[in-house]
């Protein structure tokens, strides 16, 4: 009998358990974003100057006294147009002496040819050994090297003549000048800078953060700064390979398509250029956990609330976001605030949802 009572406790106690309430299971709250495929990038702007694409610095090839500049700043310039004249006295000297040098080399010469002739014939006669012919003709060929270097000498003084004009190469507008009439300037110093025809650019000064940000093929849009209505576009020519060792930023000239009238050199322009869009989905990078050494984010299923792991790949990653190149698709929703606590199935509570 006492065994039955026992054995009718415990199925009680058993019955009564059964009635307990279990717990629930628990439900953590967690911030989310909806992932949104990206867009273009945001227009930038940056002030510069117009400028020729080709500025060519013309100076004298040889020293010497400037005696006079034939054009000034502003002044438009044609091919073989006289710019500046050095002394030419110096010159037309050296060119006289290498004329005279170069009588005095034929003379010789013809003296060194008649005089191995006769060698040449008094040899065959008996009347002269064949040393004097040979030391006739050594003269002779050594009165023709001469001759050679006279005529060398002649044609550089002649070059060295014709250097003491200094000519316009091709067509354009003189925008600076470098030196005055009087001045000794010496072979390679800059005379005058001509900005030549032929093409355009609006030059800025790109700092390295946009650099990164702004395709090298970008249309930009290209505004007079005093009258924004005058406009045009163009496209990225050239880009400085490493930036200014003092404003740390890059040289980028735009070739212009079309150059109003107006944009004259040396005008303050105003230029905008599109970033590049993301081609992924942006994220918080607080939405960021690993899983077997990769990178994964927590995905909320939006009808049950329960989460799973999804590994993604980056294709950038910034301090404050990253862009997802794969592993999401657009209109998920992406725990962006909890992601340590979570485990998969596991149902959410969205923060901010009734």
């Amino acid at each position: 009998m006492r065994s039955a009572a026992v054995v009718g406790l415990l199925a009680l106690a058993l019955l009564g358990g059964c009635d307990k309430p279990q717990p629930a299971a628990e439900i953590r709250p967690v911030r989310t974003v909806t992932a949104v495929a990206g867009s273009d990038g945001e227009l930038v702007s940056l002030t510069g100057h117009i400028r020729a694409q080709k500025e060519q610095s013309l100076a004298f090839r040889i020293d010497g006294r400037m005696i006079k500049r034939h054009v000034e700043v502003g002044q438009v310039v044609r091919p073989n147009d006289l710019i500046a004249e050095l002394d030419p006295v110096p010159q037309r000297d050296a060119l006289h002496e290498a004329q005279a040098k170069l009588a005095a080399a034929e003379a010789t010469l013809h003296e060194a040819r008649n005089n191995m002739e006769r060698k040449r014939t008094l040899t065959g006669q008996g009347w002269s050994t064949k040393t004097d012919y040979d030391a006739a003709e050594r003269t002779f060929n050594t009165a023709k090297a001469q001759l050679d270097v006279a005529k060398a000498q002649l044609h550089r003084a002649e070059d060295h003549f014709s250097y003491s004009e200094l000519r316009a190469d091709a067509p354009g507008v003189v925008i600076s000048r470098s030196a005055e009439a009087g001045e000794v300037v010496k072979a390679g110093q800059t005379i005058v800078t001509v900005a030549q025809d032929g093409g355009t650019d609006a030059v800025f000064d790109v700092p390295a953060t946009l650099m990164r940000q702004i395709s090298p093929d970008v249309v930009a849009t290209v505004s007079l700064t005093d009258d924004p209505r005058i406009r045009t576009t163009g496209r990225v020519r050239e880009t400085a390979p490493q930036a200014d060792p003092t404003t740390r930023s890059f040289r980028v000239k735009i070739g212009l398509d079309e150059t109003p009238e107006a944009m004259r050199l040396g005008a303050t322009v105003f230029g905008q250029a599109r970033m590049l869009g993301s081609k992924g989905i942006e994220l918080p990078s607080t939405a960021l956990t690993m899983v077997d050494n990769k990178q994964a984010v927590w995905v909320v299923d939006p009808k049950s609330l329960q989460v799973s792991l999804r590994t993604v790949e980056l294709d950038r990653h910034a301090s404050s976001s990253v862009v997802v190149s794969q592993g999401i698709e657009p209109g998920e929703l992406v725990v962006t605030a909890g992601v340590h606590a979570l485990r998969p199935g596991q149902k959410v509570r969205l923060l901010g949802a009734p």
